[in-house]
């Protein structure tokens, strides 16, 4: 076993961990606390978020006790070790509250250049993607299968997302993004990172988001270049650490949605 299967080991256990934590807070009477801090204005944070964290980090520390952690809820603490865990226990809050499945735990360890390890878990469909080593596997209902994104040629023929038309793009972003989307086959909204998981597995061509943080997107690098897709900055840069975000199961329909985004300011 290579050290980065011991790795994949781990962070599986970690989100073992972590969808312990928060099954039981699904779909239930929760107490929801608007930290303020997102474009969209109301950025939920519940009880779930911060104990799943909480938990993962613990498990962290215990075993790998030189890694730094990087977390939604709780922060960045430093390690001794180029390894960094890269976490958001909850992405996609705002269907979690309102008892929607779209939303899943994201895990990725950042090697000090660039994420070479993430997950995608939704504990309560039971749906699991992992990303590593240039490669991409779902796992549901205890089997393991490696997907691939499907052939998209152009905008014509491509489905394309994104979490909220409005709501986390500013007026200039939201014109680009309405501008793809008239040349689509079909647009669909919401998802957050379970729309990446669909992307990854050839049901969704392109997805174009904004104002994301490390924690939003990290954890999907590995995912979408592991199936074959393409995910960068929306001038065709390294979007680890966030920003304007574009995903893309083609080379093709990638370039033709850089030619309209890269020009945004």
């Amino acid at each position: 076993m290579t050290p980065l299967d011991e790795l994949t080991t781990f962070a599986e256990s970690l989100a073992e961990i972590s969808g312990a934590v928060i099954r039981p807070w699904f779909r239930v009477s929760l107490d929801v606390t608007d930290k303020g801090t997102g474009r969209a204005g109301f950025d939920p944070v519940t009880e779930a978020d911060r104990e799943a964290e909480s938990a993962i980090r613990r498990a962290i520390k215990a075993r790998y006790p030189t890694h730094g952690i990087l977390g939604e809820e709780h922060g960045h603490e430093h390690g001794t070790d180029p390894l960094t865990w890269i976490l958001d226990p909850i992405d996609g809050t705002r269907a979690f509250i309102c008892g929607m499945p779209q939303w899943g735990t994201l895990i990725a360890l950042n090697d000090g250049t660039r994420p070479v390890l993430g997950i995608v878990d939704q504990p309560i469909t039971h749906e699991r993607w992992i990303g590593r080593s240039g490669r991409a596997d779902f796992v549901s209902n205890g089997t393991t299968k490696r997907i691939k994104t499907r052939p998209c040629a152009s905008l014509s023929s491509a489905i394309i997302t994104t979490t909220h038309p409005t709501g986390y793009f500013t007026a200039s972003e939201q014109a680009a993004f309405q501008r793809l989307a008239a040349e689509a086959r079909m647009s669909r909204y919401g998802g957050d990172c379970y729309a990446y998981g669909l992307l990854a597995m050839g049901f969704i061509d392109l997805i174009v988001e904004a104002a994301l943080k490390p924690w939003d997107v990290q954890a999907l690098i590995p995912i979408i270049e592991g199936a074959g897709g393409i995910i960068t900055s929306w001038d065709g840069g390294d979007c680890q650490n966030g920003g304007r975000v574009v995903a893309a199961g083609d080379a093709r329909i990638h370039a033709e949605a850089l030619s309209v985004l890269r020009h945004v300011h």
